[in-house]
């Protein structure tokens, strides 16, 4: 008899095909069995594990100009290259309008690498001696654990924000517009963000904003009225809380944001209209009760905004009164409207202080994302987040836009002409003692007048810079020659004026056909006056969503415009967006005039 057992060929106890020859041997091939299946699987999960390994997280690769700067480590930096990265953050500084945003950990590719913890604490260190040589503070925003390495030392990143300390009062202004439907909670909101006191429920945190007394009365916002909140170069919020006046709040402060508190009311909507397109604001903020919802002028606001292309992010107040399912049920609501085809935007509710870093990053980065707060001004849940927001929210602007339109010859917007002038810089500097001219007046002229002096959020101020809101007091000059729509402008620019223009527009909506003949009111920046259609080019009428290059006339006065303006007229439920594209001359607008009297006096 052969013995097979050393062969390899049949083990003992089995068949050659693999069967015991009795209980015992059925019983060792079960458990073999077992034991070979749970190792092929380690191995295959092994392999799988090895071919499908989560690929490093990278950042987009760091851009030369802008403030976002990458750093994969500041250890023990020599003296040259302490010096080297001190100028580095100056540049950052300056792209930034005065603030930089640093990612610790980070190479210049945009991977995530990560350090331990004591290389992190070694250049958080480095960072903030940086940030002191150049007159600066850094806020650590967020840390973030790098997960794809095999390495078990935790490994990290950071996101720094490096803040200009504020000198000579050039502070970071970004004007913020509130919208919202009348008893949405705005002008509450505000008083809470100001006053840093929460609301008792009935209205207290409003009353110092109210300008009238109807205003108070009524407990609605009736005309345009300006309430500032400030952040230090650490961040910390600087409002009415801690400083008596707001000269004290914008020496505190190293960013300012002044916010453009509008009327809610249908009744109001020219008031709202006109703080949209004449104060020129970055941003634009609109206020959504949580109990109920998308209602009365919320559309509507959301389209203006829109339409003048302002960026847009939502706060859903109230949420104190109403159960959690309700404050959701808003939420998808807007949620709905914003993923429209003709909004095509991305809502990102904010839940926690994570997602608000990254909303205010990308809001600007991106004009599709729409952040979405949900807060109450009576038991201050979520009013911090909102603050985080808008304590990161970057300027629109680069520091090269911002000189090339210093560069440019001084041009102001006349907003108001009660006792002083508030106006908006659009191009150039303009210091005390400054000459310009202003208008038109109603006979189409230019006067000249001098620059007394300027004042910037009630504070007083030498200097004003393209972008920047002002307030002009202009020494003996008459005021009452003065209209909104007007403009001060360098006297080398030789303004020109016109009383007739042409413009590529869209009617969004006309209930029946817009033709020549139609009078609307036109807003175009700080211009706001009724003109009449002249005539509609290779079209007669006009319906909802058509498009035309339709020439409007003013019928007062002559206004002073801006080739590629931003349009906006309506009338009655009429409304319709568009830009300038051409200026008539004076000469060719006297001859149409006289050519179209001629006609009147025929027919």
């Amino acid at each position: 008899m052969v013995d097979l057992s050393e062969s390899g060929a049949v083990s003992p106890g089995h068949n050659r095909h693999g069967q015991g020859s009795g209980n015992n041997g059925k019983k060792t091939s079960k458990k073999s069995r077992t034991r070979r299946g749970k190792r092929g699987r380690r191995r295959r999960n092994k392999k799988n594990n090895r071919n499908n390994k989560t690929p490093p997280p990278y950042f987009p690769p760091e851009a030369e100009e802008g403030n976002i700067e990458y750093k994969l480590k500041l250890v023990n930096p020599t003296q040259y290259r302490f010096e080297h990265l001190a100028t580095q953050l100056k540049w950052r500084l300056q792209e930034g309008r005065g603030e930089a945003v640093y990612q610790i950990g980070v190479e210049d590719n945009g991977l995530l690498v990560g350090l331990t913890e004591a290389d992190m604490k070694a250049s958080l260190k480095t960072l903030k001696r940086m940030a002191e040589k150049v007159g600066a503070d850094i806020t650590l925003l967020r840390e973030r654990e790098v997960d794809y390495d095999s390495d078990r030392n935790t490994r990290k990143i950071a996101e720094v924000l490096v803040r200009k300390v504020p000198d000579d009062q050039q502070f970071l202004d970004l004007r913020v517009a509130v919208l919202g439907n009348v008893d949405s909670g705005k002008s509450t909101l505000l008083g809470v963000l100001t006053q840093g006191e929460l609301d008792n429920g009935r209205g207290r945190a409003r009353l110092n904003l109210f300008r009238h007394l109807h205003e108070i009365q009524t407990g609605r916002t009736s005309s345009i009225s300006f309430e500032i909140l400030g952040f230090n170069s650490k961040g910390e919020v600087v409002n009415y809380s801690e400083s008596r006046t707001a000269e004290e709040i914008c020496e505190s402060s190293s960013k300012m944001i002044t916010f453009i508190d509008l009327a809610g009311h249908h009744k109001y909507l020219k008031t709202t209209i006109f703080g949209l397109t004449s104060y020129c604001p970055d941003f634009a903020m609109l206020v959504v009760s949580a109990n109920t919802g998308i209602a009365g002028t919320t559309r509507e606001h959301l389209g203006l905004a829109m339409a003048l292309k302002v960026p847009i992010f939502i706060v859903v107040s109230k949420v104190d009164l109403c159960s959690r399912g309700t404050v959701e049920r808003t939420v998808r609501q807007l949620e709905r409207v914003l993923k429209q085809p003709g909004c095509n935007k991305v809502p990102m509710v904010v839940s926690n202080p994570d997602d608000a870093v990254t909303a205010a990053q990308q809001f600007t980065q991106s004009a599709c994302i729409t952040p979405i707060f949900t807060l109450s001004s009576v038991s201050g849940e979520s009013l911090d987040l909102l603050k985080v927001f808008l304590n990161i929210l970057p300027p629109l602007s680069n520091s090269k836009e911002q000189e090339e339109l210093m560069q440019q010859l001084t041009e102001f917007q006349v907003r108001t002409h009660t006792n002083n002038t508030h106006c908006v810089c659009f191009s150039g500097v303009c210091r005390e003692g400054e000459r310009l001219v202003v208008g038109p007046t109603d006979e189409g002229r230019f006067l000249r007048l001098k620059v007394g002096s300027i004042q910037r959020n009630r504070s007083a101020c030498r200097v004003l810079r393209a972008g920047q809101a002002a307030t002009l007091a202009l020494g003996s000059f008459d005021r009452s020659l003065l209209r909104k729509g007007m403009v001060m402008v360098s006297p080398k620019m030789n303004p020109t004026i016109c009383c007739q223009f042409e413009a590529a527009i869209v009617l969004l909506f006309h209930a029946k056909t817009f033709r020549r003949g139609s009078q609307v009111t036109v807003h175009v920046g700080n211009v706001r006056q009724t003109a009449t259609v002249e005539c509609l080019h290779g079209k007669e009428e006009l319906r909802t969503g058509e498009r035309a290059v339709v020439r409007f006339r003013f019928i007062k006065h002559p206004e002073y415009l801006r080739l590629g303006a931003k349009l906006l007229f309506r009338e009655g439920v009429t409304k319709g967006i568009g830009h300038v594209t051409r200026l008539l001359p004076p000469s060719q607008n006297h001859d149409q005039n006289q050519n179209h009297d001629q006609n009147l006096q025929e027919l």
